[in-house]
């Protein structure tokens, strides 16, 4: 398929959850019991202040990417684990006045095509706040390349989650992200 005919724009994604989280198992090799467990977040998720979310549609209206994300609390459970993180690097003020990524993911049919770039850029470029955030397993990749290509630097490195086996990278860009020339 021909990327240009993807078309990105707001997603319901409360009504959509299931085919977003279909691309997320995909993308991210989730098994059933961690989509069960992250469809309740996306969900409770979408009920913060300011939570908006975007979709890359097929022109049948397959969803073949998404990305939701939200002003920063300092309440929420994210910004509580990667507080400490920030703290050791002194840039614990990058939790005020950032509109952080909660969650974006590609199809692996559709990605390297500027899938995700169109997702991030979109939904930032609405952002009232002057920067953003974001989290990503701290590895060389793809998906690292693409934040590094935005204007996202490494705010602090081998972040640990309850749960999740691998460490995560925070990141953070001034708004609006860097374009391609």
């Amino acid at each position: 398929m021909d990327e240009a005919e993807i078309v990105i724009g707001p997603v319901d994604l409360a009504a959509r959850v299931d085919e977003a989280l279909a691309v997320q198992a995909l993308a991210f090799g989730l098994d059933r019991a961690e989509v069960a467990v992250r469809r309740h977040i996306v969900l409770s998720h979408l009920l913060c202040a300011g939570a908006r979310s975007y979709g890359a549609t097929t022109p049948e209206g397959t969803l073949v990417g998404f990305v939701y994300g939200m002003p920063n609390d300092r309440a929420h459970w994210w910004s509580t684990i990667v507080e400490p993180y920030l703290g050791a690097t002194g840039t614990a003020d990058w939790l005020d006045r950032s509109f952080v990524i909660t969650e974006l993911h590609v199809h692996p049919a559709h990605q390297g095509r500027g899938v995700g770039r169109a997702l991030i850029t979109t939904i930032t470029d609405g952002a009232a706040e002057p920067r953003s955030i974001l989290s990503a397993i701290d590895t060389e990749s793809p998906a690292r390349g693409l934040y590094r290509s935005l204007g996202y630097q490494d705010l602090a490195r081998q972040v640990h989650f309850p749960s999740a086996a691998r460490p995560y990278a925070v990141m953070g860009a001034p708004l609006p992200l860097t374009r391609r020339n």
